[in-house]
């Protein structure tokens, strides 16, 4: 890995920056033309001549839609706002997934809380019908004031989670190392609102309080720059106003050092879970994505035996390491 040179005050405030300017160029897909109403029975609703779409649940029911075409690799944004007040018990899903029992899925998944408390972010990849890869975050912002944007760039490389433009999550492609990867099943984008108070919020410990209902999320802003299942070769943007660079940059796109610098500031500060470092979940060896993937690189020379304990070493007994102290090396950390 690259060295860490940049400054992680100035990694953000570069995120941001780069943000803005993707929201203030990105033109708005069409819900009425991109999207059909999967269930809820006019509890979502397409608003503004299409360029709003909102999504409402009750005690009787949720709602929930789906993309008209399927996409097989591409970059797909979506700017939402999350259901505000006390929200625990509700699930707001927005994903990318194929049919089938060996179905292929790429999960955003927004679990509410109460009142004052931060939403949990749950991550998942499934490939061939196997998932059980969760890595779960709080956001650094309140989702619920604003639209903000959530992104998935897919290619035969790797899978990119993106806030904002901000990296939170990296899934490679380690097929070679026999981990099967998301790249034969096209895919639709699905989003729905709906009542999972059995486990959503504390393991299921705080249940949804219906006299705050209906509850409301909203999107808007859709952009698909995707090779569409129908027309392979197309490849295209929903929209007119990118260039060619901008719409083919997701073929091969990774994180350059200031996305690696963001990507670590993020799971450094608000990563809550990560399937890969679950030992007690995973007791014969972590999953082999785990110990040939990481974010600060693969551990050389370790038999996969010796990296697990080595990586349980360090979770459970250490207690500095200079090469997380963005305090005392204000200035990056060393290479």
């Amino acid at each position: 890995m690259s060295s860490c040179t940049v400054p992680m005050n100035m990694v953000f405030l570069l995120s941001l920056f780069t943000t803005s300017l993707m929201v203030m160029t990105a033109s708005a897909g069409n819900f009425f033309q991109d999207f059909d109403i999967t269930f809820g029975d006019g509890r979502a609703k397409i608003l503004n001549g299409g360029q709003l779409l909102t999504l409402n649940l009750d005690k009787a029911s949720g709602s929930g839609f789906k993309s008209k075409n399927e996409y097989l690799f591409g970059r797909i944004d979506m700017q939402i706002k999350l259901v505000s007040g006390n929200s625990a018990g509700t699930v707001t899903a927005y994903y990318l997934s194929s049919e089938g029992p060996t179905h292929d899925e790429i999960d955003f998944e927004f679990l509410g809380n109460s009142t004052g408390e931060p939403y949990t972010l749950h991550t998942n990849v499934f490939s061939q019908g196997k998932g059980n890869r969760e890595q779960q975050f709080h956001l650094w912002f309140d989702p619920t004031k604003t639209f903000h944007t959530y992104s998935i760039v897919w290619n035969s490389q790797r899978i990119i989670f993106l806030v904002d433009n901000i990296p939170i999550r990296v899934f490679n492609n380690l097929e070679s190392a026999g981990v099967p990867f998301p790249k034969n099943q096209p895919m639709r984008i699905y989003s729905s609102l709906w009542n999972a108070d059995d486990w959503a919020t504390r393991g299921g410990l705080v249940k949804t309080d219906w006299t705050q209902a209906p509850f409301t999320a909203s999107y808007r802003n859709f952009k698909a720059n995707a090779c569409t299942a129908s027309s392979p070769s197309s490849c295209a943007s929903t929209t007119s106003t990118n260039s060619l660079t901008e719409q083919s940059a997701w073929k091969t796109q990774g994180l350059d050092a200031a996305g690696r610098n963001r990507l670590r500031w993020v799971q450094q500060k608000f990563m809550v879970y990560n399937y890969c470092s679950d030992l007690k979940r995973f007791p014969q060896g972590l999953p082999t994505e785990c110990k040939r993937s990481r974010v600060h690189g693969k551990l050389k020379g370790l038999m996969p035996q010796a990296e697990t304990g080595f990586v349980g070493c360090n979770k459970s007994f250490m207690v500095f390491n200079y090469c997380s102290d963005l305090k005392r090396l204000t200035q990056g950390l060393p290479a």
